[in-house]
């Protein structure tokens, strides 16, 4: 779900850009340099580990001097490929399509162990039970590279045939499906669906995974690969410190709350949406089996990216599709995590 979950946060931010951007943490590192991190939207909960590792000294007792960089309409990837960022916060499907198209990305950790998206339809709509009903119905999406193919598996698994209308919209989508202008989209479970609860316009779901299909890490953090090499003790120590505000986060939901909110003052005009979207981040999808936070799999890239290869969706370097499944070991490395 490439994008999703940036356009997904509306969030009305004043000054935000101007305080991330020079947003920095310690000056001791040794070599002088900064780390720059990019983010993929305004600061949400999806970034609250980066903020507690900010606000709770975690990067200045590593040494590091770390510089947030504002979102600014060019994806993560891209920057980071170029080497504007050395990490940045990006989603499993992006980190996918970037590193076949030849991007020098790896993914470093996983913020998020599952999909935080659903198919989000009305609440009221009693039309619609499941996501067999969606055949025949209008699609408000984003158009992002797999997003329809997806649906369009579930919607299969379930026994309909995958055939709907799809009306590209953004942002916009989910006040087309809560005005009725259209019947379903993807919404951010933690934070679109709080939302719309808070404004009186329930929906219900259906989760990816409840009807055959392949979890994936809703977030990941996106590294260097060439930096990586080259800085391999500063890349560990920057790595392992926001792996502790992640922990924290999923750990404390309330104090990271607190923590981002903190750090971005103006940035949120429902507090209360941010401690109720870091809590059910931190209960239903920041922890692996052992409780920790940022771990990934090689079974779990296979099944999610090896979807997208089988659906020819995956280009490489030349624009043409992919002719052979990647090596997906080489797309994340666990080798920075630390213990929790």
């Amino acid at each position: 779900m490439t994008g999703r979950l940036r356009r997904a946060l509306a969030v009305v931010v004043t000054g935000v850009a101007l305080l991330s951007a020079l947003t920095a943490c310690g000056s001791g590192s040794d070599s002088g340099d900064t780390i720059r991190f990019a983010l993929d939207w305004t600061p949400n909960t999806n970034h609250s580990g980066l903020y507690v590792a900010l606000q709770r000294g975690y990067f200045a007792e590593a040494g590091l001097d770390v510089q947030v960089l504002p979102y600014n309409n060019t994806s993560v990837g891209t920057v980071i490929d170029a080497g504007n960022a050395e990490f940045g916060i990006s989603t499993h499907n992006s980190a996918t399509f970037a590193r076949a198209a030849g991007a020098r990305t790896k993914s470093v950790l996983a913020p998020l162990q599952h999909w935080a998206t659903g198919i989000g339809v009305r609440a009221d709509r009693a039309d619609i039970a499941s996501p067999k009903d969606l055949d025949g119905k209008t699609y408000a999406g984003f158009g992002d590279p797999g997003e329809k193919e997806a649906l369009q598996q579930v919607i299969r698994n379930d026994g309909g045939t995958g055939d709907f209308t799809s009306v590209t919209l953004g942002s916009s989508a989910y006040e087309a499906v809560y005005s009725g202008k259209a019947d379903f989209t993807v919404s951010y479970l933690a934070w679109e669906g709080i939302e719309a609860e808070h404004h009186g316009t329930p929906m219900k779901y259906f989760r990816y995974t409840d009807f055959g299909f392949p979890d994936a890490y809703a977030i990941v953090i996106d590294a260097n690969e060439d930096w990586l090499a080259a800085n391999p003790e500063r890349a560990r120590q920057f790595v392992q410190a926001l792996q502790r505000g992640y922990q924290f986060a999923a750990d404390n939901p309330d104090a990271a709350a607190q923590d981002l909110i903190d750090a971005n003052p103006g940035a949120f005009n429902d507090e209360k949406l941010v401690f109720e979207s870091q809590r059910m981040l931190a209960e239903q999808f920041m922890k692996d089996a052992d409780g920790r936070v940022g771990t990934q799999t090689q079974a779990q890239w296979a099944a999610n990216s090896g979807f997208l290869y089988r659906g020819g969706l995956l280009n490489g370097p030349d624009g043409s599709p992919l002719t052979a499944e990647p090596d997906w070991s080489t797309y994340f490395t666990n080798e920075y995590l630390g213990n929790p």
